[in-house]
């Protein structure tokens, strides 16, 4: 018996030693739990919204969430919604209106964010073309057919329409980079480009001796024309369905984008270093200027409802197909 009680004894003291230093190491932070998930995988385009997403990146900034954390580049909206149905990603950079349009569909995909409010430019091979008003009667370059600058731009041009004026003629080009050649090859004498493809042309343009001008953005000229809904919310973040439940995660990354976000704009110069590794075709000069003519400001969705909605009601009235026919309920603004 006496045998007995002192091996409980023992037992019981060894057991409070193992909690005590398992308390102490908790205190001090010695211990941690398991990260949650083996790997994430976020995904973007070339895109300005992309640069804060390969911060995060290099910085580890999810490390305490995930094992690993990896990056796919993808080339176009469609490429994307095939990457987000086989959920091959958890959380991408995306135009503001596709994560709209999949939730109206069903797809219980959440928007995290916006941090694009500018990154689309009129570049012209005049120099007295300063805005989309001096088009009149002039052929421009579009390489978007049903994407969101599409829809901005005839939105725009309808709103500047003069009973009197000859209408823009758009030829829409297979892409970006046939946009680019026919510039260069003075074929073309303007053309709407995305950052940081008017950067890149311009700085070609400038490697080969030629004259081009960045005339005007189209936000500058949409908010002269639609002076009570100024803001555009172009892009942010997608949290896939199959993840979008984690608010915990999702509130991690919106505040880890925003805080990268904030880095590139404010060191554009290694910010582009940084991409041009990720992306080696990008030269660092254009994707310094494209960050630094970028509006890039990163707010939670569910702080900006109301620019949001306001511009789903006007895809609502001109593109319904474009959000999937109504506003998204509450459930889609994040984190």
């Amino acid at each position: 018996m006496f045998n007995h009680n002192r091996t409980l004894r023992k037992a019981l003291m060894g057991l409070a030693l193992v909690a005590g230093m398992l308390a102490g190491a908790v205190h001090t932070g010695a211990v941690h739990a398991a990260p949650a998930y083996p790997k994430l995988t976020l995904a973007g385009p070339s895109a300005v919204v992309t640069y804060p997403l390969l911060h995060m990146l290099e910085t580890g900034a999810l490390k305490d969430y995930a094992q690993e954390v990896e990056f796919r580049l993808w080339q176009n909206p469609d490429q994307l919604r095939v990457l987000l149905a086989k959920k091959e990603i958890d959380y991408s950079a995306s135009p503001s209106n596709l994560p709209a349009l999949m939730y109206n569909r069903g797809d219980q995909v959440k928007l995290l964010n916006i941090s694009v409010w500018g990154i689309l430019w009129l570049v012209s091979s005049d120099p007295k073309v300063r805005g989309f008003e001096d088009l009149a009667g002039e052929e421009l370059l579009v390489p978007f057919q049903r994407d969101l600058p599409a829809v901005l731009l005839d939105t725009l041009l309808d709103a500047q329409k003069r009973p009197d004026g000859k209408p823009v003629r758009l030829r829409r080009t297979r892409d970006a980079q046939d946009a680019i050649a026919l510039m260069l090859t003075g074929q073309g004498k303007h053309a709407l480009l995305v950052e940081p493809t008017a950067s890149l042309l311009l700085w070609r343009a400038q490697q080969a001796g030629a004259e081009l001008y960045r005339a005007q953005s189209l936000e500058d000229a949409w908010r002269a024309s639609f002076p009570d809904r100024a803001e555009l919310p172009q892009a942010g973040i997608i949290a896939n369905s199959h993840i979008a439940g984690d608010g915990r995660l999702n509130k991690a990354v919106e505040r880890a984008y925003a805080e990268s976000a904030a880095w590139c704009k404010a060191n554009a110069a290694a910010c582009a270093e940084m991409v041009h590794r990720h992306i080696p075709h990008l030269p660092v000069p254009a994707i310094e200027t494209a960050i630094r003519v970028t509006r890039l400001e990163s707010r939670p969705a569910n702080s900006i409802r109301p620019q949001l909605e306001a511009l789903y009601g006007l895809l609502g009235e001109r593109y319904p197909q474009a959000i999937g026919g109504r506003l998204p309920d509450s459930g889609f603004y994040g984190p």
